[in-house]
């Protein structure tokens, strides 16, 4: 399995951001998939979950600013971000849940006081 996220840049506080996450080598559409995000120093940590059915979940530092959506033709995961602030610097990672190899490089997001 291979993961590509991209989207990932500087941006003042407030502002917003869409990432976006290609996978490939499996069958994208019957697993869910998940955004996680990893700050300088600190451990990874869960962001945003979308199922195979579409139903999502949101960690609460991230409810009611982010969206998580995907588009199984393309085999592509998103995460839309508004809103964002400093305590959302982070690498971000898709990952396929139940796979444990599926970890892509990540993609770096840099908010700006």
């Amino acid at each position: 399995v291979q993961l590509q996220a991209s989207g990932g840049g500087l941006v003042e506080a407030g502002g917003s951001l869409r990432l976006s996450c290609k996978v490939s080598g499996v069958n994208f559409a019957i697993y869910a998939m998940s955004w996680y995000r990893q700050a300088p120093g600190k451990q990874r940590d869960l962001v945003a979950t979308i199922t195979a059915g579409g139903a999502t979940d949101y960690s609460d530092s991230v409810k009611g600013r982010f969206a998580i959506s995907r588009n199984n033709a393309r085999k592509t995961v998103y995460l839309e971000m508004n809103n964002l602030n400093l305590e959302d610097i982070s690498v971000y990672y898709c990952h396929v849940e139940g796979l444990q190899a599926s970890w892509g490089r990540g993609t770096l997001v840099t908010v700006s006081s």
